[in-house]
């Protein structure tokens, strides 16, 4: 007998986050939610940010209605992100307290 695959739901809070895959899915829902966009209906982008050769962090883009984007940047180094709206202004810090592998 078939068992279901397992739904993976988005992590709700910054000490849910503890992989990739959860960061991008907990950045992906803050930023529908800064502006009530439906989760499912806009893509997301991501663009690693390096230095000196070396992998920095992550920089994201959610696509949504009307060429509007919203966008977040994750450190690894100090393991935050920075929240922005569709203006340029940032309008979170998240420290994310678990390393994420």
């Amino acid at each position: 007998m078939c068992q279901p695959a397992a739904v993976s739901r988005p992590p709700e809070s910054p000490g849910d986050v503890r992989s990739l895959e959860h960061l991008r899915l907990f950045i992906h829902l803050a930023l529908c939610r800064k502006e009530n966009l439906l989760e499912h209906h806009f893509p997301m982008t991501e663009l690693e940010l390096r230095q000196n050769g070396a992998r920095c962090g992550l920089q994201f883009v959610l696509h949504g209605p009307r060429s509007v984007k919203l966008a977040a940047v994750w450190s690894s180094a100090s393991n935050e992100v920075l929240l922005y709206d569709a203006t340029g202004h940032r309008f979170g810090r998240i420290r994310l307290p678990n390393k994420v592998a």
